[in-house]
């Protein structure tokens, strides 16, 4: 018997309509766990770096974590993964809700999408009963407009439906694919699913999933939400209140909006709003958000509510409103909360990223400003910059006029205008993907998981050891007091030396080797967390979690069978990590690539930044070029990639990379 998974995947080819159930290996969760880990083998091999995101070849996969559906709290994530068409490389984007829940009650760990379908298509899946249906009825339909079409067609109320909008069906490369409490939004995926003509998929599933070892799997989440209880009467002193609890704890119920409007750089990324923050703003924004909240939302078996059912249009569907989105639009059009909570819910029935979507409406509008687009590039649009940002939305989802070029995104688009339009496409890393914001003043942390991470959405530089010190060093020791999530004592030494000023503080502190580890171990538990389709809101993201490296490979073990230690739990997680970078490195990533916008950070030590990747990468068992070597290859039992790599010339016997060459730059939408 399985634990944990179901042990099937189900392959659906859109070109012929042909759909199999198909038995896997239990050998591959003992060596990549589950989600990410066993997307990014499926993608290594079976999609070859000549395959282009909108060929027929590309996959697209829903893959549910390992632990997905079981009790354990917060393990719902289902990761969507495809050669994606802002950055050509393969991306993986993760959303929570229902949906991955129920494809394991129903029966497949993962749908594995290849082929175009001739016409629109949605899938139909309950438990054993799996069907193509015909979606053209559905064509030009939003995406919760969609789902309860399909719920009402089928008779299905409870159906967890992910579905496109009409940014998807229009392959804008940034669009999301939408299932009402959660999204995978980030790299465009929806594009890839419009592509495959494929509108939506509903899942209803009733079967059971088997736990190793109940008794003790039980306990372990008893014991967790013991923990949330205790940390919600007892929160963290010193801390912002958005990181006071977990996951983004209550983010809809907080309307003080003081820290992240003002220290942080939004919109296109250039400017800083200091000041903005002030008693009249912060009394309308909880008048609006009072008025437009309905009820906060939770994602299957979470003690969280960190969304929240935004009513805004009665005559389209309440959304639920995700973390950073609710500023998103305000911020980049320089506007109010009830404007952004209002194009966010145009947005999100249209399917768009919310952090690339308003970024690439206000890089036009820049260019506009300068001369660069012209008055006739934008005929019938409103003068008013609210009026703009909703005009340029419903040309950007339709691809009509301007809004063709940049539903590209800033990259793409720029080299299409010309003109000088590359310069403001700056906020961009791996060439292509638009960064959420931009920090003020270099971190080693920071500059590290930006450069090298491959997880493209706002937890990417985010982890369990704090963003900054406290004022005092007897604060910092206070913290230390209760801190038994880090893997080790050093890291408590660490924070309690750093400083806000002074010799302690940044850009000199932590030390490079120090930052190193830090930086590895966050992102090892986002890479846990993938896997496992636990929610980073109770483990890799916030401080002081109830979920980590010390408890983490004991609940695995009694939920899936396996036979997990700290040590081998870090070498399985190691070795999903080089794997979605051997992906990457195949498709033509190095190291120029990495490497944060030119003005990412008001001052730039391009010697530090190149002491720090030439550490880290060696830190890691990459060479210079940020590229795994022949012998970490062989550490991690991924010989299969060193051949490969091998026989492509990407790397030598000595582990040099003659070619260097960079990733693919093809024009085509």
């Amino acid at each position: 018997m399985r634990y944990a998974e179901t042990g099937f995947n189900l392959e659906v080819d859109l070109a012929r309509g042909n759909i199999e159930r198909v038995a896997t290996d239990p050998q591959l969760t003992e060596l990549h766990l589950g989600g990410l880990g066993t997307n990014a083998k499926l993608f290594w091999d079976r999609v070859p770096p000549e395959v282009g995101h909108f060929d027929p070849e590309n996959l697209l996969i829903f893959g549910t974590g390992l632990l997905t559906g079981t009790p354990a709290p917060s393990c719902n994530r289902t990761v969507v993964s495809a050669i994606s068409p802002q950055t050509r490389l393969f991306g993986f984007s993760i959303m929570g809700g229902f949906f991955g829940p129920e494809l394991k009650r129903a029966g497949y760990d993962k749908l594995i999408f290849s082929g175009k379908s001739p016409a629109p298509v949605f899938l139909w899946i309950h438990d054993d009963k799996v069907e193509l249906r015909d979606a053209s009825h559905l064509m030009g339909l939003g995406t919760l407009e969609s789902a309860e079409v399909i719920r009402q067609e089928l008779e299905q109320p409870d159906a967890a439906v992910s579905s496109i909008g009409l940014a998807g069906e229009n392959r804008v490369f940034y669009a999301s694919i939408e299932q009402g409490r959660s999204s995978a939004s980030r790299l465009g995926l929806g594009a890839v699913m419009g592509d495959k003509n494929l509108k939506a998929i509903a899942v209803r599933g009733s079967g059971d999933i088997h736990i190793a070892d109940p008794a003790r799997f039980i306990g372990l989440c008893n014991e967790s939400l013991a923990f949330i209880k205790h940390r919600d009467k007892n929160p963290l002193k010193g801390v912002m209140p958005i990181l006071a609890g977990l996951g983004s704890p209550q983010e809809m119920a907080i309307d003080d909006e003081k820290w992240h409007t003002e220290n942080f750089v939004w919109g296109n990324a250039r400017v800083r709003r200091k000041g903005f923050w002030t008693e009249e703003v912060a009394d309308e924004w909880t008048k609006t958000m009072d008025s437009m909240r309905t009820r906060l939302l939770s994602c299957f078996n979470c003690p969280m509510k960190c969304g929240a059912a935004i009513s805004v249009d009665t005559r389209m569907c309440s959304y639920m409103m995700k973390c950073f989105s609710k500023l998103t639009y305000t911020m980049g059009a320089f506007s109010d909360l009830e404007f952004g909570l209002r194009i966010a819910q145009k947005a999100t029935e249209h399917g768009v990223d919310a952090f690339s979507a308003p970024q690439t409406m206000a890089f036009a509008i820049e260019l506009l400003e300068d001369g660069i687009l012209k008055d006739s590039d934008f005929p019938g649009m409103p003068a008013d910059s609210e009026g703009r940002f909703y005009w340029l939305l419903d040309r950007i989802v339709r691809r009509e006029g301007i809004g063709d070029v940049l539903a590209d995104g800033t990259y793409w688009a720029a080299r299409k205008i010309g003109g000088g339009a590359e310069e403001y496409a700056h906020n961009c890393i791996k060439k292509t993907e638009q960064l959420p914001l931009k920090l003020g003043m270099l971190n080693h942390m920071y500059f590290l998981m930006y450069c090298t991470g491959e997880k493209a959405n706002i937890t990417q530089i985010e982890g369990n050891f704090p963003q900054v010190p406290f004022p005092t060093r007897e604060e910092n020791e206070d913290w230390n007091e209760d801190w038994p999530q880090v893997p080790d004592e050093r890291f408590k030494e660490w924070f309690r030396d750093w400083e806000l000023r002074g010799d302690n503080s940044i850009p000199h502190y932590p030390s490079a080797e120090a930052s190193f580890e830090i930086v590895n171990w966050q992102e090892k538990m986002h890479y846990i967390d993938d896997s496992t389709g636990m929610c980073a809101g109770l483990s890799s993201f916030p401080y002081k979690p109830p979920f980590h490296i010390h408890n983490l490979p004991t609940l695995i073990s009694a939920g899936a069978g396996l036979d997990l230690d700290e040590d081998s739990l870090s070498h399985l997680t190691r070795r999903n990590r080089d794997l979605v970078r051997a992906n990457n490195i195949r498709r033509g990533m190095r190291r120029e690539d990495e490497k944060p916008p030119d003005d990412h950070w008001k001052h730039r030590f391009p010697e530090l930044e190149q002491q720090l990747l030439d550490g880290y990468y060696e830190f890691k068992g990459w060479n210079p070029d940020g590229i795994p070597t022949l012998e970490s290859l062989h550490e991690l039992d991924l010989d299969y990639v060193a051949e490969d790599f091998l026989q492509r010339g990407i790397l030598t016997e000595n582990d040099e990379a003659p070619a260097g060459a960079a990733a693919a730059d093809g024009e085509e939408s």
